[in-house]
């Protein structure tokens, strides 16, 4: 089993890959991409950053993949409002 860093950070990475596709696919389908679609992704990251706050406080060891997704999505929102706002 991976160790939570190296999860949460390929969670991350699959996020920011997967949305640049989107927006790739988007931008040679239509010529553009949703204006603003940055900011909608950083308000989703910080949800989800509260939400991993509150899973890892509340949440025991079982819920390891929960939290770890929950970073990863977060961190991912993150490194996509930084690189698309």
């Amino acid at each position: 089993m991976l160790p939570r860093l190296a999860r949460i950070a390929a969670i991350a990475g699959g996020f920011l890959f997967a949305f640049t596709l989107s927006q790739r696919a988007t931008a040679a389908r239509e010529g553009q991409t949703l204006p603003g679609i940055g900011w909608a992704v950083g308000i989703l990251a910080i949800l989800f950053l509260v939400s991993a706050i509150v899973t890892e406080r509340t949440q025991g060891p079982e819920a390891d993949l929960r939290k770890d997704m929950m970073w990863g999505l977060a961190a991912g929102g993150i490194l996509i409002f930084a690189f698309f706002s």
